[in-house]
């Protein structure tokens, strides 16, 4: 399929009037899918002539509040079909649209307005759509906004029946801003203009997953990501590709609903995260496959996270049985700031991996090539190739003005260049530069290049250095991981001060992690007391590994570690939580403080009215 060549994104949306009717976005809602196991079945389709219409009408209800060229719109929306319709509207109402995950839970929602406060804060929001029983936490959040003038409950945004003004959109535009999941800082406004956007869908689509006539994607992941957003929303739209979406909280309560939605609809394209693949090969049991038939996906791409070979080969052979062929596999890399993809490995060649030596690799920033089943091998998964017109090297970290890049099986810092790459964050001019290096951004993430394919080691910031030693975290977590009792993908290692103060000259070796199961009532100091033999357990497997001797290790239960929205692991604020003393006290989120929710909730509420009543120079 060649590229259709849209200058932007709002032009492709207004292309869709004509586009063919039986394609477009089904909405598939949370209560299941006909057919499979009886549940009850709400879907809502739109062809691509119906979005441009409903697009235009949300676009008009947002003029309607006033809102104009270059504002920006905060969108807190849970549900799939709201978030795609006013998104859409905004574009073409050339508002700026800044999505932001709506609360997962109870719990933690200190936290989470914290969150969208500093978010709103950021960007100089104007506006803030979200639904009626979002919109009465948010009180808050609006009083701490100085630019925030309106919170909008969505359900009066669908029935508005207020024309679209058209408004001239150009390629250097901005389209949206994706705030960062702040994994390891403060989110930080991606800038992405119609162009980036644009030039990194031909990536995706034409260069990597050469779509045809027929495709059909199938998508769980958040609309309020760059995965989900640009690969599953924009993405399709300018190549008119028809997308299933499931609610992302479906998927993590019945992963079998994704194959489920894939034999009904033959998907033929899916992503997810590294996680997600390890959840269905936990999660879903033989008598769930009755009736599941794989065989028409033909992309499995995996990104967002590090990947494991071991879980998508587990995944491959599991599956395998209903249709899956293993030569679907796609691991790709990308981020934000490169509007989402920057490589892709090649199609229908499967999962490729190499083998390497752990001692040079940590020891020597040295990529030395070996057999797997030597000792001390460590294998990594390739990443594939750059796209055409992009530069993907590699450089030294402390390589300022990006002047000699390192050679084949050097690791350093991954250092992109091209039209995907983002102008710079919103409004953060030292944190841009920072970021750029004589025209490259700097990723963050370390890796090297073999063969002209890329291979991901970590994060720079991540690393521990221990007597001269790089360690990546992400391999201690892996040899934690597999000790009987630890939840797997709920272990974080970091290197940190000594909170008693005692050992200043070196950084200590950490390890936290959540138990499978932690004994009623039992947290804190008394789980810690509890679970002292699989600390040690955790220790000996680490030391067996890697030959590293932790200095700590924290046993927490289900649900204690801190995440991002999209469910990454958040190793600063672990490390911050732990030099502060307040990990081991920290409540789960599956418990969490009702009386202290409460008490937010009803500040929250009292705080909106307050705004509203006294607040007469603001728009209701």
């Amino acid at each position: 399929m060649s590229h259709p060549r849209f200058p932007t994104l709002v032009a492709a949306v207004e292309d869709a009037a004509k586009a063919d009717p039986t394609l477009g976005f089904r909405f598939v809602s949370e209560e299941g899918v006909p057919g499979f196991g009886g549940a009850q079945t709400s879907e809502a389709s739109y062809s691509y002539t119906a979005l441009e219409r409903a697009s235009a009408r949300y676009g008009g209800a947002l003029q309607a509040l006033g809102l104009e060229k270059g504002d920006r719109v905060a969108l807190i929306l849970p549900t799939n079909e709201d978030f795609v319709l006013c998104f859409f509207g905004a574009l073409r109402a050339g508002i700026i649209p800044v999505p932001i995950y709506p609360p997962l839970g109870l719990g933690q929602l200190q936290q989470y307005l914290d969150n969208t406060r500093h978010i709103v804060a950021k960007s100089g929001a104007r506006a803030l759509v979200t639904s009626g029983q979002i919109k009465r936490l948010l009180g808050t959040v609006q009083e701490s906004s100085p630019a925030l003038e309106q919170v909008v409950a969505v359900e009066a945004i669908r029935e508005s029946l207020e024309p679209l003004s058209p408004v001239k959109i150009e390629p250097d535009d901005v389209a949206f801003l994706q705030f960062t999941s702040g994994s390891t800082s403060r989110p930080k406004g991606v800038t992405l203009t119609h162009a980036n956007l644009m030039a990194n869908i031909k990536c995706i689509m034409t260069d990597g997953l050469q779509m045809k006539p027929g495709d059909v994607g199938v998508s769980w992941l958040p609309l309020y990501h760059d995965m989900g957003l640009i690969g599953f929303v924009l993405a399709p739209l300018v190549y008119r590709t028809p997308i299933v979406y499931l609610p992302p909280l479906l998927f993590l309560k019945r992963p079998v609903s994704w194959f489920q939605a894939v034999t009904r609809h033959k998907g033929s394209i899916a992503y997810a995260p590294n996680f997600a693949y390890a959840l269905c090969v936990k999660r879903i049991r033989e008598r769930d496959l009755e009736g599941i038939d794989l065989s028409s996906w033909r992309v499995a791409g995996c990104g967002a996270e590090p990947i494991r070979p071991e879980t998508l080969e587990a995944f491959g052979a599991t599956f395998g049985k209903v249709g899956f062929r293993k030569e679907a596999l796609l691991p790709s890399y990308g981020m934000a700031e490169s509007s989402l993809a920057i490589s892709f490995t090649e199609l229908f060649e499967g999962m490729k991996t190499i083998s390497v030596d752990g001692d040079t690799l940590w020891g020597e920033n040295t990529a030395r090539h070996v057999a797997p089943e030597e000792a001390g091998a460590v294998r990594l998964v390739s990443c594939g190739k750059q796209f055409p017109l992009h530069e993907v090297r590699i450089f030294a970290p402390d390589d300022a003005l990006s002047a000699t890049p390192l050679a084949e099986d050097r690791v350093g810092e991954i250092r992109i260049k091209g039209p995907s790459v983002m102008p710079g964050y919103w409004e953060d001019a030292e944190r841009t530069r920072e970021t750029f290096a004589s025209g490259w951004l700097r990723t963050g993430d370390l890796g090297f290049l073999h063969d002209e394919h890329l291979f991901i080691c970590g994060r720079s910031k991540e690393l521990i250095i221990v007597n001269g030693r790089n360690y990546y975290p992400q391999d201690i977590e892996w040899e934690a991981g597999h000790v009987e009792g630890v939840r797997k993908g709920n272990v974080i290692a970091f290197g940190a001060r000594d909170p008693s103060g005692i050992e200043r000259d070196r950084e200590r070796v950490v390890i936290a992690f959540e138990v499978q199961e932690a004994p009623k009532g039992l947290e804190g100091a008394d789980l810690v007391k509890e679970k002292a033999p699989l600390a040690q357990a955790v220790r000996k497997a680490v030391q067996e590994g890697m030959g590293l001797t932790l200095d700590d290790v924290i046993p927490l239960a289900p649900g204690v570690l801190p995440k991002t929205s999209s469910g990454k692991l958040q190793r600063a604020k672990t490390r911050e939580l732990y030099e502060g003393g307040g990990l081991v006290a920290r409540k789960t989120t599956r418990d969490a403080d009702k009386l202290g929710l409460l008490k937010e909730a009803a500040k929250s509420q009292l705080s909106y009215f307050k705004l509203a009543v006294l607040g007469g120079n603001k728009k209701k």
